[in-house]
């Protein structure tokens, strides 16, 4: 029996998803900038997804764009808003553990100039209020922290944070990466003072290939991509309507109340079991994210227990999957030693996991560090 407990770097496809992918593909197949029959029958499509996208966020459709997935959604608002606001200055904040394409463009942005300041998060995890209120100044042009860590699962306090921003400043845009949190906390984004979102398809039980940023109305980025009209030019080419319908038909499914308790009680057996085994910690914060725990095996490096792991039908993390491999920065960003960060263990849950997976899980642990750590 398979045990998945990888969901943070992608999840399964819904069956109504698929469905929808498969017919668009098949029978609705027009380009939806055709003004044809087909081509109107498609733009619906485009319409309706485009609806519930945004009804999720808790923005007007108009303010939602489809991307590739989260990596070019963060790109996008990165370049996008430090070129539309360069003259206005030329300071960006982030956070330091953020996915490595916040991370990445930020260090292309210094490259061509920007400056970049990197907030660390306290020994609890956590992005603190005062600690992104302090470095914000009349330079600073763009604020960039994350919802929900992808690695530890912090959430991270971002309706203070923006507000604290833009009290200083209210020119001042906030993007916020919540790929991990969209579809698993009640999102808003107005409330979050935010004017502009990433979110992910392939998290919430869509196809991979497929994203979406919000831009609040009135707020200007600069397109880093030519040639066509879709998306109002901000991200032209012709969209991917199959994926687009199919991340709308996952968002249409979404129970948050219901599934947050379902993985609040998976996460919960997971806390009580896994301390049991000798060498075990916990590395995620104490409110940190149901959906997301990091622990260390600290005799074993994370990435032999992965495959030991997966010989049994467990499947989990050894951190980020777009770092394949590397040394984890959030981890070194919060303090932990070397030893406990190379045997660092991300589990991530769904709707779909149960406590057999977890008894699979821990029951592997406990038999590969006997195994490993006498090799």
């Amino acid at each position: 029996m398979e045990h998945y407990l990888d969901n943070s770097a992608t999840t399964v496809v819904s069956q109504k998803a698929a469905e929808a992918a498969l017919r668009i593909m098949t029978q609705n197949y027009g380009n939806p900038s055709s003004l044809h029959l087909k081509g109107m029958q498609a733009e619906a499509e485009l319409t309706k997804a485009r609806k519930i996208i945004a009804g999720a966020l808790g923005t007007m459709p108009e303010e939602v764009y489809f991307t590739s997935g989260g990596t070019e959604a963060n790109n996008t608002a990165l370049f996008g808003a430090a070129q539309a606001k360069k003259r206005r200055g030329n300071k960006i904040v982030i956070s330091s553990v953020e996915h490595s394409s916040i991370m990445e463009a930020a260090d292309k942005l210094e490259k061509d100039g920007f400056e970049v300041v990197r907030v660390a998060p306290q020994s609890d995890g956590i992005i603190h209020t005062d600690d992104v209120a302090q470095v914000v100044d009349d330079n600073t042009i763009l604020v960039s922290v994350m919802t929900v860590n992808n690695e530890t699962g912090a959430v991270m306090p971002v309706e203070n944070i923006f507000s604290a921003v833009k009290d200083k400043n209210s020119e001042i845009l906030c993007h916020t990466d919540a790929v991990q949190a969209f579809g698993k906390l009640k999102i808003n984004a107005k409330r979050l003072n935010a004017d502009l979102i990433s979110v992910s398809a392939h998290k919430v039980h869509a196809p991979k290939g497929c994203g979406a940023l919000f831009v609040r109305k009135g707020v200007r980025i600069i397109p880093h991509q030519y040639g066509g009209e879709q998306e109002k030019k901000l991200r032209p080419g012709t969209e991917a309507l199959p994926l687009i319908a199919a991340f709308g038909v996952a968002v249409s499914e979404f129970d948050i109340d219901a599934n947050f308790n379902i993985v609040s009680e998976l996460s919960a057996y997971a806390k009580e079991r896994l301390p049991e085994i000798d060498g075990v910690r916990i590395n995620s914060p104490e409110n940190h994210l149901p959906y997301v725990l990091n622990i260390s095996a600290g005799r074993v490096r994370s990435e032999t227990m992965l495959h030991f792991l997966e010989e049994l039908d467990v499947f989990v993390s050894s951190g980020s999957a777009c770092a394949k491999g590397k040394p984890s920065h959030v981890l070194s960003a919060m303090g932990l030693d070397k030893n406990r960060a190379d045997s660092a263990i991300r589990i991530s849950f769904s709707k779909y996991n149960t406590k057999e997976d977890l008894d699979a899980l821990c029951s592997g642990i406990r038999t590969g560090l006997e195994t490993l750590a006498h090799r």
